[in-house]
């Protein structure tokens, strides 16, 4: 079900944005390298910049139609925004920051307070003032504060940027309880493949002002030239599949994989969890065949889709289960092992090199 259709083109400076794209429930993340129009689409959106012509429809509500002359300001259009930096009230607690937006904008108050705190993990804060939170706090009194304001419509313009690498795996669980629970259509916009992978339920691909691909987060992803962008240690693919078996003793887990099994390690899995891996392509090795007596318990059986070469490096996507893996290894490992389209390989992956993008719990 479409519940943001979005057919605009506008200028801001010199730059350019044409752009359609449609998104349903869930998070929807605009992603594509800085500079490629994201932040200036989603202030479009939310009505602080305005587009040239073209409509914004969300919930079934015209925000703008330059058709109609229909250009709702942006405390008429229902939106939470949520931006880089928290940009909170220093004067203010917790508290009224993040009552601000319901009360200046004399919001209904559909979404409980209690719930939206104890949701991010804030009840022991609210007295205290923002100079005395870590930079994961603020932006979670930042994101209770739109989430307050009851909004129909969640955008979040790179809300981890500002935060180093511990602050980030803080506040990515927060973010993947509100992706579950707020019941809200959130877009999200990143840079960063791994926040993508780990929050994303589709993704629009945005460069220079333009949708040059939506789709799947796990097709997307998958796609040879996406991942082996700009950065190759952050090219890599997402697997989806569910547990078959847990062994508590060894704090390890079996993914099934359509007709393949993957072993990870790692804690809260339950049998019929459904699971979003992603595997970085430098972290998969593969073999003409399998072998004993090596550390590596994942030796999968796969299949030569595409070879490109860059320079000392090959990236090999692979075929697995119907879905893609991408190993990077060295051009000369490649002519060594003579890898050729539709040749059956073995990919052999660590099973402490996997990151969990996403687990979803067992349905009720």
């Amino acid at each position: 079900m479409t519940v943001l259709d979005v057919d605009i083109r506008g200028r801001a400076g010199s730059f350019e944005i044409e752009t359609a794209f449609q998104a349903g429930a869930g998070v929807t993340a605009l992603f594509g390298p800085s500079g490629a129009g994201k932040s200036t689409l989603l202030k479009m959106i939310a009505g602080t910049a305005r587009p040239q012509s073209g409509r914004i429809i969300a919930g079934g509500r015209t925000l703008f139609n330059s058709a109609t002359s229909t250009n709702l300001p942006p405390e008429k259009r229902g939106i939470g925004f949520v931006f880089q930096d928290a940009r909170l009230f220093p004067h203010l607690s917790v508290r009224k920051n993040l009552t601000y937006a319901r009360w200046a904008g004399r919001r209904r108050a559909s979404r409980a307070f209690d719930e939206v705190v104890s949701l991010l993990g804030l009840d022991d804060r609210l007295d205290a003032a923002p100079t005395t939170l870590s930079g994961g706090e603020r932006q979670r009194v930042a994101i209770g504060r739109a989430l307050l304001a009851d909004p129909a419509l969640l955008l979040m313009d790179e809300p981890l940027s500002s935060l180093d690498r511990a602050r980030r795996s803080e506040i990515l669980p927060y973010l993947e309880t509100i992706r579950t629970e707020a019941g809200i259509p959130i877009l999200y916009v990143s840079h960063e493949t791994s926040e993508v992978a780990r929050l994303a339920d589709t993704v629009v691909l945005i460069e220079n002002g333009r949708v040059t691909d939506s789709g799947p987060t796990a097709a997307i992803l998958a796609r040879l030239g996406l991942a082996a962008g700009s950065d190759p240690a952050e090219a890599g693919v997402i697997l989806e599949g569910h547990v078959t078996n847990v062994d508590s003793a060894y704090h390890t887990a079996v993914i099934a994989l359509g007709d393949d099994r993957i072993e990870l390690t790692g804690n809260g899995f339950a049998p019929g969890m459904t699971v979003r891996l992603r595997v970085l392509a430098g972290d998969v090795a593969i073999a003409n065949a399998p072998h004993d007596g090596l550390s590596i318990r994942n030796q999968l059986a796969a299949t030569v889709d595409e070879i490109r070469r860059d320079g000392a490096y090959a990236m090999v996507a692979l075929t697995l289960g119907g879905q893609r893996l991408l190993a990077r290894i060295t051009a000369k490992s490649s002519d060594q092992l003579a890898l050729h389209p539709g040749e059956r390989v073995y990919a052999l992956l660590k099973a402490v090199s996997v990151e969990m993008a996403r687990l979803e719990p067992l349905s009720s």
